[in-house]
């Protein structure tokens, strides 16, 4: 067991269990007995507490995360930085890390991949508002819950370490394959920074592999540097092309040609969701803040370049103008809106976003010659098209009007094609089960319909193969995390729903919808009905009964009788109930044990009284002490002595009485609750036991003897006439 399980920290946190090591912490699920909820605890590596530079980093960094409040972010609810720990206190997620999760699947399906990398994304969008870039964005620092809601996690560590944002160590080893090329030269890293990790995550999710693979961390790093990835269609052609354009534009290696946001890339990838088809023609050098640009097919051409001219965004371009339209042709650049969704966006109200391209300066470019030919080559095919197409030329007989099949079942496309104005193309059949349609439906075609065509073009139809159904596997009793696993293997997608049961243990599962046994589409929702215990019923409040009477009560309402143990308590009288575990009002599992706290009375106080014996006594005398009546001590003294110190324990106001040789000899009134002893009597004693008659009733009258001591307040001592 390690140094800190099992322990209370700060008098608050039961640390219950090593759940995470990092290369600077140790992460522990903790129980918080103030606030009543499980967290989790990071605490800080020892070696790291003797780096001044790095505490005040901490102190500074940690407040600022503790103030991000997003759904998709691990929330922090306090921080300590003490001398000899340091520790920051956050949510507790009950999931599993993305990269576990993309380990089990292999390869991520672009719908799912474009799930969680939106939330990634909204995440740090109000990361970045609030002036805090993560750093080290990669699988492992993300949280995956059963819903499949995201949640982002180590905001700002990365950032501690000089040593390890500059240099490529074996520790980088987790994170090389994720950080931007300038974190790996060691420059200044930015929102951007982050982009470009999400990026690499998408990629790696849909094509099922990393961009760059490598022995050691270092050479990694070099290929962030040096190398372009392989395009992710020629790993899996099935890959939209936008979504492929999306993947490498967050990865350009050149910071100003990147997304230069998250709510950049959020925009483009919310357009794609909407329209799968979408293509964005970025290419390889296209810089998101140049404006929108056509090729001035007016004027003459000067030698060695072609001139470009700028184009207003905030003006809607037709399509045919553009020679790389930032946009599809159903959505221009200008007509982008923002969303009102938790993206954080305003409605579109007709002014520019912030950072848009229409809002960036407008400048001409001169084109170099390394791209005259291709200027060339598209203002050539430009004027082509406007010749044979304005004019008429004898475009007639070649093409044709496009029909839009999607929608349509292929048999009935493929039997009406010998006697329609389109039995000449060649039609190309494709088939995925990544649909919703029936099976034999189009569900896309590539080009897309309602355009002009060679009579024999080739069209690529993509037709629904139908969902697959898959057998649905029987986990009833499985462990909550048994069953998730064993469907998800399956084909299945989980969600997971709590249900009291009187027969089936906590945390297991009671029964699937569907059914164990029955048929269900691949990539369906199995509904987990997990057991939350036996049926809850308040218990009952017993705090201030007998304990015979609280037994009583609890067995009445279906409790058992747990542990019985005793303390002392102030206000509750002895034999009566302190406090239950549960508590009173708290709900419990029927028939479970209520533990019971019952009251010894007040606690057991010691008072010292200090007898003066008399002096010019010889021999021994025997002294008697009776505390409320029954004796306390005897013991034997000498008049040399001159004191005689006793020690009392008791409750409460008690009377002291003091006898030697059996004659009254002093009377105390002890008060055990505050510490006080007041002597109210003295009487003479004789070695013949004479006179005994007391020489402080509240008159006059009676001898100082010397066994009352003078130093002490008389008022502490009663009336006392010397």
């Amino acid at each position: 067991m390690d140094k800190y399980t099992g322990k209370r920290l700060d008098a608050r946190y039961e640390i219950q269990e090593l759940i995470g090591v990092g290369g600077m912490a140790y992460v522990y699920k903790a129980y918080d007995i103030i606030d009543d909820r499980t967290v989790a605890i990071k605490i800080l590596k020892e070696e790291f507490l003797g780096n001044q530079d790095f505490q005040r980093r901490f102190k500074n960094e940690s407040k600022a995360i503790a103030m991000l409040d997003h759904p998709n972010i691990v929330k922090v609810y306090s921080v300590s930085f003490g001398d000899r720990m340091q520790y920051i206190v956050m949510e507790y997620i009950d999931g599993i890390t993305l990269k576990e999760y993309m380990d089990r699947q292999q390869e991520v399906s672009w719908k799912e991949a474009i799930h969680f990398v939106s939330q990634i994304l909204k995440a740090l969008h109000h990361a970045h508002e609030n002036g805090i870039i993560h750093r080290d964005i990669k699988p492992q620092n993300i949280m995956l819950l059963q819903d499949g809601t995201i949640k982002v996690t180590d905001f700002g560590i990365a950032r501690f370490s000089d040593s390890e944002t500059r240099t490529m160590t074996d520790k980088a080893i987790g994170s090389v394959h994720y950080i931007a090329p300038e974190q790996a030269r060691g420059d200044l890293t930015d929102g951007k920074t982050d982009v470009y990790s999400v990026g690499v995550m998408l990629y790696e999710m849909i094509t099922g592999q990393l961009p760059f693979e490598a022995d050691n961390a270092v050479s990694v790093a070099i290929m962030q540097l040096q190398t372009e990835p392989k395009p992710p269609r020629e790993i899996n052609p099935a890959i939209p092309v936008g979504l492929e354009e999306i993947t490498l534009k967050a990865m350009q290696k050149d910071p100003q040609k990147r997304y230069q946001s998250a709510r950049e890339m959020l925009i483009d990838l919310e357009a794609f969701r909407r329209d799968p088809s979408i293509q964005f023609h970025y290419g390889r050098g296209t810089t998101v803040e140049e404006p929108t640009r056509v090729v001035d097919t007016t004027g003459a051409m000067p030698m060695g370049g072609a001139v470009i001219q700028e184009v207003d965004n905030t003006a809607s371009v037709p399509p045919q103008q553009t020679a790389s339209s930032a946009r599809s042709q159903t959505q221009p650049v200008s007509e982008v809106q923002r969303y009102g969704d938790n993206y954080a966006y305003d409605a579109y109200d007709g002014e520019e976003m912030e950072g848009s391209p229409a809002k960036k300066k407008k400048t001409g470019v001169i084109v170099g010659v390394s791209v005259a030919a291709a200027a060339v080559a598209a203002i050539i095919g430009v004027v082509l098209l406007f010749v044979f197409g304005v004019f008429g030329g004898n475009s007639g007989s070649d093409e044709i009007d496009l029909p839009n099949f999607v929608g349509q079942k292929l048999s009935d496309v493929q039997n009406q094609q010998k006697n329609s104005d389109y039995k000449d193309l060649k039609l190309k059949v494709e088939y995925t089960e990544d649909s919703d349609q029936e099976e034999g439906i189009i569900v896309k075609q590539n080009p897309d319909g309602k355009i002009k065509v060679k009579k024999n073009a080739e069209v690529l139809l993509t037709v629904s193969s139908g969902k697959t159904m898959i057998d649905i596997p029987d986990v009833k009793n499985y462990k909550q995390s048994d069953a998730v696993t064993t469907l998800e293997r399956a084909g299945f997608a989980t969600k997971i729903e709590e249900q009291e049961s009187e027969t089936v243990e906590k945390g297991n599962v009671i029964k699937t919808d569907p059914a164990a046994g029955q048929k269900a589409p691949k990539d369906s929702t199995i509904t987990v009905y997990v057991s939350s215990g036996k049926k809850k019923e308040p218990v009952p409040s017993v705090v201030g009964e007998s304990l015979e009477s609280a037994k009583s009560k609890l067995q009445s309402a279906g409790f058992t009788i747990g542990d019985i143990s005793y303390d002392n308590s102030d206000s509750i009288t002895e034999g009566n109930v302190i406090s239950t575990d549960p508590a009173g009002g708290s709900q419990a599992e029927k028939g479970s044990a209520v533990n019971l706290v019952v009251s010894e009375g007040k606690a057991i106080e010691s008072v010292g009284v200090e007898v003066y014996l008399p002096s010019g006594v010889s021999g021994a005398m025997n002294l008697e002490a009776y505390l409320n009546g029954g004796l306390y001590t005897t013991q034997s003294v000498k008049s040399s002595q001159g004191v005689f110190a006793l020690e009392l324990e008791g409750q409460g106001k008690q009377q002291l009485k003091i006898y030697l040789d059996g004659q009254p000899y002093a009377d105390y009134t002890i008060n055990f609750d505050n510490g006080t002893v007041t002597q109210t009597g003295s009487y003479q004693y004789t070695p013949s036991g004479g006179d005994d008659e007391p020489t402080n009733n509240g008159g006059s009258g009676g001898d100082y003897h010397g066994y009352i001591d003078p130093s002490v307040n008389s008022g502490d001592y009663g009336n006392i006439t010397n």
